[in-house]
This record gives C-alpha cells, structure tokens and sequence, in this order.
C-alpha cells in the first residue's frame, strides 16, 4: 500500500468514528435506525448489570458490538470515497494562495499600477501580470498572450497559451505565468473562485443528493419502515403465540433489534452515499470538475452525443494522404521534391508530408549537411516555404500565392494544377502546390485524418442505444465524407450558435437526453440547453459558466469517457441495490423459521439449512450483515466492469449476477459462520 494511500485508509479510519455523531447519521434513515438499535442494545447490557435481562448478558453484547461495528463498516465507505476528494483538495487549496496583485488604475498606462491584495480584488478589477508571478484571480486576458503553468490545477506540467480574443482567453487564480505579460479582467470574487468551487466539490461540502439518490432512498426508507412495523409486532405477537400454544419463548427485544437489522436494507444503505461520492471521484481523476453529482446522473442517461470534428473525430492536423501529379510528370518525382520541401517544416503537415513520401516510395531523410542547402521558412507574407538545394529552388505553398509566383516568373499555371485544387477544395481538404525551378509539379492533398479506434468506439455507443452527431463548419459534402468514415449516425454541417441550439432543443422535445462540449462563447447558448455540458477549461468564461461540467485538460473525446463514469455509477447503484434486496429475502427465508419453530414446530421443516439455533441463527445473520458491507467497499468505490451494452442486456446481466448472487450467497455465508459459532460453544 502506497504512502498516499495508507493515509487515506487512517484518515477513513478516523472519520468512521467521528461519523457516529448523531448529527451525521440521521441523515441516512436506514443506518440511523440501526444506529438506534446500537444504543438500545448497548442500555439492554447496562441494564443486565442492574438484574434487567432482556437476554443473555453475553449475547446482548455480542448483538450490540455487532451494530457497532455495521455502522462502522458503514462510515468507513464513505470516508474512504471522501478520502480521495479530501487528498486532491489540499493539493488544491496549496495552489490557492493570497497574494500580491498589480490592480491598473489605468489601462492605457501600465505604470500607474497599484499594489492590493488578491483577496480583495473585485469583478471587473484590472490586473497586471508578468512572468514568474501567479494569477491573483479569475479571469480573462483582454491584452497580451503568454505561456501558463496550470499544473497546479490540470496536473500536466506542459505550459498552455493565454491570449486575449478568441477561445483561449481564460486564466484561472492560482496558475502561474511563464513568459511575457497579460492584462487580466477579474470574473470572480473571493470564495467564489473556479479553485474555490472545485475544492468544494472534491471534498464534497458542495454535494447534494440527486433526484435517483433522493429516489432510491425513499424506495429505501419505506422497506425499513415496513420491516420496522412488522418486527415491532413481533414482539407482543410471539408473547401472545408462547401463552396461546403453551411452549416456545417469545422474542426478545435485543432479537427483534438484530432482525430487523438483518431485514432492512442495511447494504445499500451504508454503501449509497460511498457510491455517489465515488462516482465524483473518478470523475475528478479524469480531470473533470462536475458542478453537481445530478450532471454525472445524466451523464450515464444520455442517448445523444453532440461531438465537434476537430480534435474529437479527426486528428485536428491536416495531414498529406496523396501525392497529385500534373501530366507529364510523376508521382515519384513529386513526393521527391514535396519531401525535400518539407524537411525543415516542423508542423505536423510538413511531417505527414515526409512520412507519406518515405512510405510510398521509400524516399529516406538525406544528408544536407555538405550540400549547402538554404531551407526557406514559411512566412505569411510569403505563404510558402522550400529549400534551394543543389542548384534547384524548390517551393510549396497555397495554390493561389504559388501562382502569383509562378506567374511573375513568366511561367505558365497549369489549368489542370487548378482542377486538381478545385477537387481537393471541394471534398474539404487543403491543397498545397508544389512548384520546382518555377514549374509546378503538382497538388499534395491535406486532409482531416479520422483518429484510428474512433469508428470502434462509435459502434460500441450505437450498442448502447447512444446516437452520434458529428458538428462542423465544413460544407454538407466534405460533413457527409468525414461522417461516413468516422462511423457517426448523423452530422450537422456549416454549424451556427443557432443551428446547434435549435438542434439539441428538437431533440430534447423528443424526450431524449444531450451531451455536447464546447470553448467558445458562441457555444455558450447549445451548452446552456445541453443535459451534460461539457466546457473546455481554455474556453471561455462564457462556455465555463454555461457548461455543468469542466475538461481541465480540455480534449474534446472527454466526453465518451465522461458518458462510460456516469454509466459505470448507475450500473454500480443498481448493482448493488439488486444484491442488497435480494440479499434481504435470502436472510428473511434463512432465520425466520429456525426463530419461530419452537412455537411452530412444524416451521422446521423450512430450516434447510439446519442452523443450530435461534440464537447462532441471529447471529450469524448480523454477523454475516456487516461483514458483507466491508467486503463490498471495493466495489463500491472502484464501481461494477462497464459493458458496452444496451440497457435491457445490461439490466438482465445484473438480475442474474448480482440479484442470484444476492439470494445464494448468504444462505452459504451464514450456514458457515453458524458452523463456526457453533463450533466455538458462543451459542
């Protein structure tokens, strides 16, 4: 066990004790009521002390040392699922710090600058920030561009452009500045900082009870209830069946507590809240901040995913996929001159461009070093970029400005270089012309790469019932090319703020329920009406606000991995939910006919499992009650195996595991612990 971790199991280990406050357990019905049956069996041994014996001294005690420790077992759960958040949170409340900030008096004169408190700075407060110090508050850049280093928030130690204008304009307190300036307009007070929100939601101080939760705890309540007034019956009922049939013993009170212990639906009802709080965790791992547990909720119901093209479905780098000769040349001759052009083009185009030549006719890097050859940077007063390299000037660049190149040469452009750019240009890609010692060659077609596993992944969510829909800028043709190849079922071209929000809104109308991402703040009305709204940490403050959840490391495929966490909780509420009822009619089969036939002999023949007694029956029940809680504290944190399937296979895939593995395993688990009780002479 890690350092990291044992902390986190003796920092469980402590809150599970102060968790018996009563403040802290009313809040959870169903363990309250057996926190109740704790203190009551708890006075019934004092009491024995005073000649009061309700039962054996010996087996009072053991009953309540028992619930005890349920509730213990109970409280551990949710502390260690706590735990995590609490961890993350003081490496978060590290990186808030009060500091130094240079308020602007005047914008337009950064030397009239004023030293304040960064606790004290107000929304709509100018600051001036330079390199090495740290973003006193949120905000956005609305002057200067500069590296960031947001480590102390994204985990990722690479710095990330902060620049105003645009879709990368928010800075967040806490971050530092790496190089250069900005000028900052504050968004945030004190306390209501995008940090200070995210260390309430880790630790969980923010989190409220979702409608399921909610839901499910009524469902809960009502059981216990139920279970409740009939055990209370119980105890008049088998005095009166004792006195009527003239033989048996009546009930005791500390065995009518540890029953309807053993009936209620203890199991979930320790293990809800650790799931809830689990299930935010996971989420927090994957570097995602959800403002409420009700967005991860609806996260595992959506059925449509709203998903941009650039950066989610293709690579968001053109990349060179053909080499395109004019007549009368080669396609060999022009991958040679492309590559060469191409050698000291870093971006990840002039790479694809030398990867394709070398893979379609083996064209290797050469040596350049005694050649003398002058690499021509690109440059956007040029558009182009080549290398002059053994007495050749080879070139490549935008077709129009290689044409005005070659023109001003007297050299004539050819008509079917213009076809071939037309062609590209109108399947969507990004032609660029190659041209040596003035005469074109031909066209190297860019074009958007779908990622590889996408269409896999996309048929996994078809699977489950989940509808794709690609949003992009490009026209309906190159939309339609892209989409069939990436595997979407539907796409939406020459997207608007607009056409996005009447889009989701259609579908919503038709009871369904949407997940989109976005960055800017024209993505802020679509995400506003979205169910999961999924904001980029480097967009807007616009699109942050309007978004219920937050990327901190702002990839746009987040939001498959988001839909699978919030599936993987409802699979795991519901999982164990089924395991836990059906749980509950195992035991009530398992120990109420061996408690009752010595007043009904005939109940006997209902003891299949031949326990020894009424009284190593109960106890093996509540034994066998809170062991099972400890034993399912993994599960419940680590959350059931995801399946990509459809909701009906995944529904009879729980009854037949989780709801047979309900009913078997405490028949065995208590037949065995009564052996051992038995064994033991503790009964």
């Amino acid at each position: 066990m890690t350092e990291s971790k044992q902390g986190i199991f003796k920092d469980a280990f402590k809150q599970s004790f102060y968790k018996l406050s009563p403040r802290l357990q009313v809040k959870n019905p169903v363990m309250f009521v057996v926190y109740l049956g704790a203190l009551v069996t708890s006075g019934l041994y004092v009491l024995a002390f005073f000649g009061i014996q309700d039962s054996s001294p010996a087996f009072t005690l053991s009953i309540a040392v028992i619930l005890w420790l349920t509730l213990l077992f109970g409280n551990f759960a949710e502390a260690m699922a706590e735990g995590r958040g609490r961890a993350q949170a003081e490496s978060l409340k590290s990186a808030r710090q009060e500091v130094i900030a240079k308020k602007m008096t005047d914008i337009t004169n950064k030397a009239q600058l004023v030293d304040i408190s960064s606790a004290l700075l107000k929304r709509g407060d100018m600051v001036y920030v330079v390199a090495g110090e740290q973003i006193p508050m949120d905000g956005d850049v609305i002057e200067g561009a500069a590296s960031v280093d947001e480590s102390a928030i994204t985990g990722e130690s690479a710095p990330v452009i902060r620049e105003s204008g645009g879709d990368r304009s928010a800075v967040t307190g806490g971050t530092t500045v790496v190089s250069d300036y900005l000028v900052i307009r504050v968004t945030a007070e004190e306390g209501e900082s995008f940090l200070d929100k995210m260390i309430a939601m880790v630790e969980g101080s923010a989190r409220k009870k979702t409608p399921n939760e909610i839901s499910l705890q009524i469902l809960l309540v009502t059981l216990t209830l139920i279970f409740l007034v009939v055990c209370a019956s119980l105890l008049p009922f088998t005095q009166f069946a004792t006195v009527a049939s003239g033989k048996g013993d009546a009930l005791s009170l500390t065995v009518i507590v540890a029953l309807l212990v053993c009936l209620a639906p203890t199991t979930i009802g320790a293990l809800l809240s650790s799931i809830g709080i689990a299930g935010m965790s996971r989420l927090n791992q994957a570097n995602v901040m959800a403002m409420s547990g009700r967005a991860i909720e609806a996260a595992g119901d959506v059925d449509i995913l709203m998903l941009d093209k650039t950066g989610t479905i293709t690579l968001g780098n053109r990349q060179a996929s053909e080499f395109l000769p004019v007549p009368g040349v080669t396609e060999e001759e022009l991958a040679d001159a492309a590559q060469l052009s191409s050698l000291a083009d870093e971006t990840p185009e002039g790479r694809s461009i030398v990867v394709l030549a070398k893979e379609r006719f083996a064209i290797r890097g050469r040596d350049l070093s005694d050649n003398q050859a002058v690499f021509i940077d690109f440059s956007a007063k040029t558009r182009m970029s080549g290398i002059d390299y053994q007495g050749d000037e080879i070139r490549k660049g935008a077709a129009d400005t290689v044409k005005q190149f070659v023109s001003a040469a007297g050299y004539d452009y050819p008509v079917a270089c213009e076809t071939i750019v037309n062609q590209i240009a109108n399947l969507g890609g990004t032609p660029l012309v190659v041209v040596k010692n003035k005469r074109v060659l031909g066209v190297v077609y860019l074009k958007d790469i779908v990622k590889k596993g996408v269409k896999e992944r996309f048929n996994d969510m078809r699977t489950m019932g989940i509808k794709t829909i690609m949003i992009t800028g490009d026209n309906p043709m190159t939309a339609a090319a892209i989409a069939a190849e990436a595997g979407v079922d539907d796409f939406l071209a020459e997207a608007t703020p607009e056409a996005k929000l009447e889009l989701i809104r259609e579908y919503q109308q038709k009871g369904h329920l949407v997940a989109m991402t976005g960055d800017g703040t024209n993505d802020a009305p679509a995400l506003a009406q979205a169910d999961v709204a999924v904001a980029m940490n480097t967009g807007t403050q616009a699109a942050k606000e309007a978004g219920n959840m937050i990327d901190l490391d702002s990839s746009p495929t987040k939001l498959i991995e988001i839909v699978r966490i919030g599936k993987q909780l409802l699979m795991t509420r519901g999982a164990l939910t089924t395991f836990s009822i059906a749980n509950d009619v195992a035991k009530y089969f398992a120990i109420i006919p061996v408690l009752f036939y010595s007043i009904y002999p005939q109940l006997n023949a209902l003891n299949i499992m031949h326990l020894s007694s009424p009284t190593s029956a109960i106890l093996a029940a509540i034994i066998y009650n809170a062991l099972i809680i400890i034993a399912l504290i993994p599960l419940s944190l680590k959350g059931v195996k995801y399946k990509e399937l459809p909701a009906s296979m995944l529904l009879q895939h729980n009854l037949f595991v989780y709801g047979l593995g309900g009913l078997i395993t405490p028949f065995i688990a208590i037949k065995v612990i009564d052996l051992i009780i038995t064994a033991c002479g503790w009964a």
